[in-house]
């Protein structure tokens, strides 16, 4: 007779490491928001620099100072230049920075195409993010990219861990539930509507739904990929720089997908969708 196995609790300590992580991080997001300038370029500046350290160190750990340096200045050079409003600019040069970080992975000995891809996948959402500070309403919709994806990150952890369930992909990421996939989606849509609501986005409540869904499932999309490269790189966490969540990067992968569909949306609106 074989004995039933025990219940599974919800991971309550993990939980709240995650909560004093937020606590810390939260504040100062939001006031380099609300208060934009040289203050949003500095906090951007900030990520980007740990962010290319801990691409370095994932996929070049031979050569991962260099590949840092190589990966932070190809993706400060286009952020730079967002910043300035040059965005035609800003993606031009984002492309050869990409160009220039391979060039310089192939003297170093590394494979090319991870460089490039870090200059890319770290340096695209920040110009995306920098674009839509600076166009008009930015609070409430650099708060709406926010609210959706810490609403979607918040509520697939705590669906996930109560419900359990099939797994969403436990090739790449055994953790994953489903329960968790549909729990983060109608956070990140509730998010988005109160977001629409509260403030000063004027976003039609379908339309609020539709971003909260987009942004919900680009952030899913963004934390399961992330998941992919880690398998890829052979490493668990991107780093230990925030208890509770490993690396920067284990805390923003899913912000990093969001920030350009919300952008997208951002952009579709400005031509008369979702008033």
């Amino acid at each position: 007779m074989t004995s039933s196995r025990p219940p599974r609790r919800f991971d309550w300590k993990n939980l709240g490491i995650r909560a004093a992580s937020a606590t810390v991080l939260i504040p100062a997001v939001l006031a380099a928001i609300w208060f934009g300038g040289w203050g949003f370029l500095l906090m951007l500046s900030l990520a980007i620099a740990l962010l290319a350290i801990e691409w370095g160190g994932m996929s070049a750990p031979k050569a991962s100072g260099r590949i840092a340096v190589a990966v932070a200045l190809g993706a400060l050079i286009p952020v730079f230049l967002a910043y300035r409003r040059e965005f035609p600019w800003a993606w031009g040069a984002l492309a050869v920075a990409a160009l220039a970080a391979a060039v310089t992975a192939g003297v170093l000995g590394v494979r090319r195409r991870d460089a490039a891809f870090g200059v890319v996948y770290i340096a695209a959402p920040c110009v995306a993010l920098t674009w839509i500070r600076l166009m008009p309403n930015p609070i409430s919709w650099t708060i709406l990219v926010f609210a959706v994806t810490w609403s979607a990150d918040i509520s697939a952890f705590a669906v996930g861990n109560a419900l359990k369930g099939p797994k969403l992909s436990p090739r790449y990421s055994p953790n994953k539930t489903w329960s968790g996939f549909f729990g983060g989606l109608g956070g990140a849509m509730m998010a988005a509507v109160a977001t629409a609501i509260w403030s000063t986005a004027h976003l039609s409540v379908p339309g609020a739904v539709g971003i909260g869904l987009s942004g919900g499932l680009a952030t899913m999309a963004g934390d399961l990929w992330e998941s992919m490269l880690k398998r890829n790189f052979g490493v668990k966490d991107s780093g230990d720089l925030i208890p509770g969540h490993g690396g920067l990067l284990d805390r923003v992968d899913g912000l990093m997908f969001a920030v350009l569909a919300v952008a997208g949306a951002r952009w579709v609106y400005q031509l008369g969708w979702a008033h």
